[in-house]
């Protein structure tokens, strides 16, 4: 490999930009708070056992209630529930308490379930990686609710344009 192309991002960017990764929600709760961010970083990581990887910013306010939580809620979104998404994504809990601005019940260890979601899992949180500005947490799913059949899920290109609560 070349100089020029160790040192130029530019396609790796546009390899990821082709790819178009789906956006979930993620909620947590932990120390009487809880939180809740859109996460663009996630990949199942593992088959037998199933396996999740989630990741999110440190700046991001969900971090901290995420940083004490023993569970996570992965939510999925379709392509049609993009303010889900801003209200997620582009506001940050810091300012606003986001769960007053749309519906959801408790789940599974007293999870934050959003109700509009397409879909949605809970997971044990197995441990955390530093993985440069994001924490990487492994996830093991224990509980769920699968989407409607044939569900188009919300992805990154959709909502490329928000501006983000917390830069990461």
């Amino acid at each position: 490999m070349s100089d020029n192309a160790t040192a130029d991002r530019s396609g790796f960017d546009a390899v990821i930009a082709a790819a178009d990764y789906p956006v979930f929600i993620v909620t947590t709760r932990s120390g009487g708070q809880q939180a809740g961010c859109l996460v663009g970083f996630t990949s199942q990581v593992s088959i037998e056992p199933p396996r999740f990887l989630v990741g999110i910013s440190k700046s991001n306010y969900t971090f901290g209630v995420a940083s004490g939580a023993e569970h996570l809620a992965v939510h999925l979104l379709s392509q049609t529930q993009s303010s889900l998404a801003a209200l997620f994504g582009a506001e940050t809990g810091d300012d606003i308490n986001k769960f007053a601005h749309c519906t959801w019940h408790h789940g599974p260890d007293e999870l934050p379930i959003l109700d509009a979601a397409a879909g949605w899992f809970t997971g044990r949180i197995l441990d955390r990686y530093d993985l440069g500005d994001h924490v990487g947490l492994l996830i093991e799913p224990v509980a769920a609710c699968a989407p409607p059949p044939r569900t188009d899920a919300l992805s990154y290109r959709a909502v490329a344009d928000l501006k983000p609560g917390h830069m990461a």
